[in-house]
């Protein structure tokens, strides 16, 4: 038998070429799942087990990194800096995130007092909520594969908010700092205040606007009191109220007292401003001090009405002080000094201040002082005075003023013993005032006596007529008006009138001793006249009085 004759058959083999391969077995399907990478040698028993439970075909889950991702780059997120987002590759919206903290650093920096903006601030931090919940969202759908571990991401998130955390702390640290150099420069502007207003009057027209710039000053300190008690520059108020109360007072150092009581007089309303515990020693430091100051201004000024506003608010307001109580015994010297000044060379002052003397006792609180005895005293000084006034004044030649006061003296003190002689000083003051001869010696005090000389006056001109003589005696006498006179052309036609007779005019005879005499007319219509003559007891007297078209004949005739 020969090989190639020879050919094997098997089952299901219909037709067959001895010698010869069937056809190429058809490919299988591709796998649903991709190659699984070789497992460790030392799990390979796991492995198997593993698949070996799979059913044929199964596909197997996405990977999807650790759970704890999501939390990660929600906290990541949150310190503002967008690592929520780098840490899952999201590049851009990272950048959103540095951009927005960006923005804020540069309108919250340089810290100052206002701080960022609510509205700011509130954007920000609902930009930050809704960048760590877009980031959760997008980390729960991306695979962590080749990304940080889920709890050290976690961790990393909780260490880098307190980032944010410690610069929100240092940003609240450095605003407090600038509010309260805010508050220093306040004091300090306060403090420039009442420095530029040392030497300062306090009111008046020297002072126009010092007083409101005390008040401003002040509103700054209260300010500070009362809103910002823990700040450094309400612990310098007690260093700046000091030199508040000291530079207000400065006149009072100086002994300008009565300078020196509007400013105390403000100094002691400002516990009602700032409160007594906050000043302390300060809130009765001007009391004393405006007690002596307004005794001080009223006992200079006593004898002027200047003297009265001191000493009554000093009663009135320290009754009980020690200063109160030199008030009477100041008047009382005053009163005492005044009275000697009567019998000095200028009396007519003392006279002046001993009224003003009586006006302030009278006008001093009740029962405060002996307003009646101090009043009384004054009122028999002035008595004296007025005359020493008037004496005084005829002999500097001040006639006129002499008149006037003796005519006063004359008229208020009727009871008076020099009422007669004041009468005369003022009769021979009101010639001298027209004729000076007449004031060269007073009038004698008492009439001369002797011989008398007969001197008739007569009125020959329309309206009432007054004659005042001064000589060796001194008088004044009223002749009624001649209804029927008439004004004469020229003085010598009222002489002729006069020769003829002055039995029908208004007249009056004076029994005057003989001497050198002054005499003054005086007519509503027509200007003083006034004129002398020397009468003799050898003669009898006729002195007519008429009225010319240019003048008043006056004279003896």
């Amino acid at each position: 038998m020969e090989p190639s004759d020879r050919h094997a058959t098997g089952p299901g083999d219909d037709d067959t070429t001895p010698g010869r391969f069937g056809p190429p077995p058809p490919m299988p399907p591709p796998p649903l799942l991709p190659p699984l990478p070789p497992n460790p040698p030392h799990a390979s028993h796991a492995s198997h087990a593993s698949h070996a439970s799979l059913p044929p075909h199964a596909a197997l889950p996405p990977e999807t990194g650790h759970p704890l991702t999501p939390l990660a780059v929600a906290l990541l997120n949150l310190t503002g800096l967008g690592l929520g987002f780098v840490l899952i590759r999201r590049w851009f919206p990272a950048i959103l995130c540095c951009a927005a903290t960006a923005a804020l650093l540069f309108i919250a920096l340089p810290a100052d007092v206002d701080g960022v903006p609510g509205g700011v601030l509130l954007a920000y931090l609902a930009l930050l909520v809704i960048a760590a919940a877009t980031g959760a969202r997008l980390a729960t759908r991306t695979s962590g594969r080749g990304r940080v571990r889920g709890p050290l991401a976690v961790g990393l998130g909780v260490v880098l908010l307190a980032v944010p955390a410690g610069a929100a702390f240092a940003y609240e640290g450095a605003r407090d700092e600038a509010v309260e150099q805010m508050l220093l420069d306040r004091l300090d502007r306060a403090d420039r205040i009442v420095a530029g207003l040392a030497g300062e009057p306090f009111d008046g027209p020297a002072g126009h606007g010092n007083k409101q710039r005390y008040a401003k000053a002040m509103d700054i300190y209260r300010g500070l009191a009362d809103d910002h008690p823990g700040s450094k520059a309400a612990d310098r108020l007690p260093e700046s109220l000091d030199a508040y109360y000291k530079t207000a007072a400065a006149p009072y150092a100086a002994k300008k007292y009565c300078d020196a009581i509007s400013p105390l007089k403000h100094l002691r309303t400002v516990p009602a401003t700032l409160g007594k515990d906050r000043l302390g020693a300060l809130a009765t430091w001007p009391d004393g001090r405006l007690a002596t100051s307004l005794y001080e201004c009223g006992a200079a000024g006593i004898g002027r009405s200047a003297a009265e506003g001191p000493l009554g608010e000093l009663l009135r307001t320290f009754p009980d002080s020690d200063q109160a109580a030199k008030v009477e015994p100041a008047l009382r010297a005053a009163i005492t000094a005044r009275e000697a000044d009567l019998k000095g060379s200028e009396p007519c002052p003392a006279v002046d201040e001993l009224r003003a003397i009586g006006t302030t006792a009278s006008g001093l609180p009740s029962g405060t002082v002996d307003a009646d005895a101090l009043r009384g005293a004054t009122d028999r000084a002035v008595e004296r005075g007025v005359y020493a006034c008037g004496v005084d004044e005829f002999r500097d030649d001040r006639f006129a003023d002499a008149a006037r006061t003796m005519k006063d003296f004359a008229a208020k003190y009727p009871d008076n013993k020099k009422h007669r002689r004041a009468g005369d000083i003022a009769v021979a003051a009101e010639i001298a005032g027209v004729r000076p001869s007449a004031g060269r010696h007073l009038p004698p005090a008492r009439h001369a006596r002797g011989a008398t000389v007969d001197l008739v006056v007569a009125n020959l001109g329309p309206g009432e007529l007054e004659v005042l003589y001064t000589g060796p005696t001194t008088g004044r006498v009223t002749l009624k008006d001649c209804t029927s006179c008439r004004i004469f052309a020229d003085k010598p036609q009222g002489d002729k009138a006069c020769r003829a007779g002055v039995s029908g005019y208004p007249r009056t005879t004076l029994r005057l001793p003989a001497g050198e005499y002054h005499f003054l007319y005086k007519r509503a219509a027509v200007s003083d006249r006034a004129a002398g003559a020397r009468l003799s007891t050898s003669y009898r007297y006729t002195d007519c009085s008429f009225v010319t078209r240019g003048t008043a004949g006056l004279g003896l005739t």
